[in-house]
């Protein structure tokens, strides 16, 4: 009975040796495609790019609102790619409904915005991916036109790698990987959250009772030297926020300038007080000298407008005053400028 137990030990040994043999020489799991484009807690993945791509000499790359962003294709794998592959990548709309049904039910003011179909022309991209053997990596490059984008919408772009049995790959089982629905963020040099501690909202006629404060507020881009803010602490969560956008022209030199509020809808009987001014510091940081801060201050922010639909029939104004703080922490040693900017 011993021997036979001892007999039992050794084949099993054996076994186990070769199986472990074979692991290093087989594929322990498949090659998958998929997009490296991780979600946040909105379900979409954040992707800034600058309104106007430029050169390092400041210069475009194609002109003024147009610029791109590449999106990294992978392919996993416990072994090394040994083949050439081209990969076909679709838009994907089926996705993004239903992700916004999911997140926001009857809501459909809050639904995220699909902006890759033709008839805006705000994207394009090639419809293939090429990898040639020993690459896991490759990039999708996305063009995009924003002039004339309205940022009052969520505008996002959804993909999907498409399934083709005669392809010769296999997209990742995982949709969340195969899939990417990007959230696409333009900026220009004064776009992004701004502080708004110091920025006061009054009810008129009854500024001693208090005021509202909203602690952050978000500057959307226009076009390279103008955003948008939403009026006093109205913002993308509200309903009709498209009707309450003024507008923050800037004009000056690299340290400061003034700065022109104007509103597009009569609506809001806004009124400028006073003529608004920005500076802009850079400093280095202290223990990390090669990160840059750049602070956008602007001030003498002074105006009245008013909220008409929050009361059916009765309009309620507003006054604005304060100053907002735009703080950027940038990469010196980093060259391109989305990806120098610590978002």
């Amino acid at each position: 009975m011993q021997k036979i137990y001892t007999l039992i030990v050794l084949m099993a040994v054996v076994l186990l040796g070769t199986s472990c043999n074979d692991e290093w020489k087989e594929e322990q799991y498949d090659h998958y495609i998929g997009f490296r484009s991780p979600l946040n807690n909105k379900g979409v993945t954040e992707v800034y790019v600058p309104y106007s791509r430029k050169n390092a000499d400041g210069t475009y790359v194609i002109g003024e609102g147009q610029s791109n962003y590449h999106l990294p294709v992978i392919i996993s794998g416990s072994k090394i790619n040994q083949q050439n592959i081209k990969v076909q990548v679709a838009h994907d709309p089926d996705t993004l409904e239903t992700l916004n049904i999911a997140r926001f039910q009857h809501r459909t003011d809050l639904f995220y915005q699909d902006m890759g179909t033709e008839e805006l022309g705000y994207v394009s991209f090639p419809e293939t991916v090429d990898f040639k053997a020993g690459e896991d990596v490759s990039l999708l490059d996305i063009s995009f036109d924003f002039r004339g984008i309205d940022m009052s919408q969520k505008w996002v772009l959804p993909l999907t790698v498409v399934d083709d049995p005669s392809s010769g790959y296999k997209p990742h089982p995982r949709k969340n990987y195969a899939k990417a629905i990007l959230r696409i963020l333009p900026f220009n040099d004064f776009s992004g959250n701004y502080s708004g501690t110091a920025l006061l909202n009054f009810v008129k006629g009854d500024e001693g009772s208090g005021s509202i404060v909203a602690n952050n507020v978000t500057g959307y881009v226009v076009d390279n030297n103008t955003i948008f803010f939403y009026a006093g602490t109205i913002d993308e969560d509200r309903t009709d926020r498209a009707n309450y956008k003024i507008f923050a022209k800037f004009s000056g030199g690299d340290t400061g300038g003034v700065i022109d509020f104007y509103t597009e809808n009569p609506k809001l009987n806004f009124v400028n007080k006073k003529e608004a001014s920005y500076r802009i510091i850079e400093e280095m940081d202290a223990i990390r000298p090669y990160l840059m801060r750049r602070y956008v201050i602007i001030n003498n922010i002074d105006y009245e407008y008013t909220d008409y639909t929050s009361v059916p029939g009765s309009g309620i104004d507003y006054i604005v005053r304060g100053s907002l703080t735009l703080v950027r922490v940038i990469n010196t040693q980093i060259p391109d400028e989305d990806q120098a900017i610590e978002w």
